[in-house]
């Protein structure tokens, strides 16, 4: 029962990414655009918790927590950018 939950979880996720995919290519501003890369990252995340549920293995949980830092630190870098044209003062 559980297999089939996880599979029925991934098919959503990747529903999500694919919408996601979407808001990224077809997005009217840069501001959804970037909205809608942070939730791709978002939902890469929960891909990778998913699998690493379906193996059994602790390394896929470890990749997806250094994703989700890497994820965050570069959506407030891009964001920096777009407000002040510059990352470091």
């Amino acid at each position: 029962m559980i297999a089939f939950a996880l599979q029925v979880a991934a098919g959503c996720v990747a529903l999500a990414l694919l919408l996601n995919g979407w808001r990224l290519l077809r997005g009217p501003s840069l501001a959804d655009r970037i909205a809608a890369l942070d939730t791709m990252v978002i939902n890469v995340i929960a891909l990778i918790v998913l699998i690493g549920m379906h193996s059994g293995s602790g390394t896929y949980f470890e990749a997806a927590l250094l994703l989700a830092m890497v994820g965050f630190v570069s959506t407030i870098a891009f964001c920096k950018f777009l407000l002040r044209g510059d990352i470091v003062e």
